[in-house]
Parts: structure tokens; sequence; C-alpha cells
């Protein structure tokens, strides 16, 4: 009895708990998982760019720096995006080359590279993501494990008696 009560008591709680958390995490991995942000634009008098996660809803209020052709390191105008995402400027057409426009709220962000001479007024175009990727996910996977396996290593050491 003492060896079964010992391992019940000591480990198999615990260690239950963590396999549970650890079937949820794997059973139902949409609910856990983070998402990304995306920046669509389309050509008009002027360019208008939507920033929406990847989900679809829209990025609301979210932060819009938009970087011209020859200066990328240095803002060349900034603002704030509507309640639908979007945020609608007209670049300077004495500059050609790609326009960078980034996006970001709430540690979400991604950035679009727009060139000017290869898009078509009216024409919507979805650019880059800022989701994560296959690796990425692994990595979060492997360490949703690894901290289940070390919460029932914790629960399940001896304790040191004096």
């Amino acid at each position: 009895m003492g060896g079964l009560g010992a391992w019940m008591g000591g480990f198999f709680w615990p260690g239950l708990v963590g396999l549970i958390g650890l079937g949820w995490a794997l059973l139902l991995p949409a609910a856990a998982a983070a998402h990304g942000a995306l920046v669509e634009y389309r050509s008009a008098p002027g360019l208008v760019v939507q920033a929406l996660y990847d989900t679809g809803q829209p990025m609301a209020a979210a932060q819009i720096t938009v970087f011209a052709p020859d200066n990328p390191a240095r803002p060349w105008l900034t603002g704030t995006a509507d309640d639908q995402g979007r945020f609608a400027f007209v670049p300077d057409p004495e500059l050609p080359g790609a326009w960078a426009v980034q996006a970001r709220l709430a540690g979400h962000g991604a950035m679009a590279h727009i060139d000017l001479a290869a898009t078509e007024p009216g024409v919507e175009v979805a650019t880059a993501t800022g989701a994560p990727g296959t690796g990425q996910r692994w990595i979060m996977a492997l360490a949703v494990i690894w901290g289940f396996i070390g919460t029932a290593l914790f629960f399940a050491r001896r304790k040191n008696r004096v």
C-alpha cells in the first residue's frame, strides 16, 4: 500500500493534471494559437492600406508607419488606422521604388512593400503577414509540452524530511 499510495500521491495526480492539460493543448490548437496580422492595399488617387489580423478582423486603431523608398530607416509618415483598419495616403511621385507600410497593434504587426510602378489603380493586393510560421508553431508546442513535464516533475519530487 505504501508504494502505490506514495506513487499516487507523489506523481499520479499532478501527472494526470499535466496530461489533461496536454490533451487540451493538442486537441484545441485553434483556441490556444496566436493570430498574426496582414496588410492589404489598393491603389487609388493615393494608396489605401488595410491592416487585418489573419482571422480577417480589422486592426482598428493600428499604428501605421510609412517609409519612403529613398530612406527606409526613417518614417516618412505616421498615423492611425480607422475602425476598419484602413489608412490612406498619397505617396510622393518623385520618389520611385517600393514604399514600405507597417501596421502595429498590441504586439501584432505586418509590413507591406508596395512598388508604385507595378501597382494598378483600384487593384487590391494581399501582402506579407506577421503570422507565426510552421517552425515557430513547433517551438511553441514543444515549449508547452516541456512546461507540462516540468510542472509534473516539480510536484513529483520527494520532499526532504528532517
